[in-house]
């Protein structure tokens, strides 16, 4: 784990495991379809750092327009289940809030009970965009926790739902050859 600066925490997959930092409640988004590794990684890290509530924001249509292969994306009610279910599988007490989100900001900018914002190194950009919107609303800074996610073990590519899609169109439009 390491400090990059203005409240911004890198936890490492390895480090994940030994957190001793703790919020009362952490938000996170994403789309979350075809739960894969990188995001049971993401996940974890998220729960582990709360001690009572985690807020996931599920991005539905609005948000999933250009998405590659969006319309092989699950069900919005399916893609919040599984989280639920897996969060509550690592720690069954913790308070788990989905909701569907419409643009990139969700809960996180009205919340004003939130202390942190778990993140990827990819979407850090983001992380940091709530901070600025939260300041305009006159609510807290949250910190900001970088996760690194998983790379496929075959190609060294991240590991990502666009890729499950894609390999299911593919194995689709086998089939109708």
């Amino acid at each position: 784990m390491g400090i990059i600066g203005d409240g911004v925490v890198v936890v490492g997959a390895a480090a994940a495991n030994n957190i001793n930092i703790s919020y009362g409640a952490v938000v996170l988004g994403g789309t979350f379809d075809r739960l894969h590794d990188g995001h049971r990684l993401f996940l974890k890290a998220a729960a582990e750092l709360a001690r009572d509530r985690v807020v996931i924001g599920v991005c539905d249509i609005p948000m999933l327009t250009k998405k590659q292969y969006s319309y092989l994306i699950e069900p919005i009610e399916k893609r919040m289940q599984h989280v639920e279910d897996y969060i509550k599988s690592i720690k069954p007490k913790l308070v788990v809030q989905t909701e569907p989100i419409t643009d990139p900001y969700g809960p996180s900018i009205v919340d004003k009970n939130l202390e942190a914002i778990v993140v990827s190194t990819e979407t850090l950009p983001g992380g940091l965009s709530v901070n600025k919107k939260r300041a305009e609303r006159g609510l807290s800074q949250l910190k900001v926790e970088v996760v690194d996610l998983l790379s496929e073990k075959s190609s060294g590519n991240k590991l990502s739902s666009t890729t499950l899609r894609r390999l299911e169109a593919e194995k689709l439009k086998k089939l109708e050859l």
